[in-house]
């Protein structure tokens, strides 16, 4: 699927159950805190979003939108689970990067508890 700049992929609050990954360009994740757009996150060719959302079929927890044009390649948990049956390999790199998120994520708590 091809975005132009700004073009909204996925909106904060949605369901959906769909994984992305991105095949050309960037996209920009944002999150609504206190009524304004708060910059999570800029990802670029290769990486992925949204494999948690596949996974767990929750509410979209941020915005993605293309940064200048991007190409992404979609996938929502039954194509990804037939393409894991057939090639159970491609399951690693979703689980490398679910485990990166939470190290992130951890990291970041820790922080935050230390200020106060």
């Amino acid at each position: 699927m091809h975005y132009k700049d700004g073009e909204i992929i996925v909106r904060e609050g949605e369901l959906d159950g769909r994984m992305f990954i991105i095949q050309s360009g960037k996209v920009r994740l944002t999150q609504k805190l206190d009524g304004r757009d708060v910059s999570l996150s800029e990802l670029k060719a290769g990486d992925l979003f949204g494999e948690m959302a596949m996974v767990r079929r929750g509410v979209w927890p941020a915005t993605a939108a293309a940064v200048g044009n991007v190409e992404v390649l979609s996938m929502d948990k039954k194509k990804f689970l037939r393409q894991v049956h057939a090639d159970p390999s491609l399951a690693y790199p979703i689980l490398r990067r679910m485990s990166q998120k939470i190290g992130e994520l951890s990291a970041e708590l820790t922080q935050l508890k230390a200020r106060g």
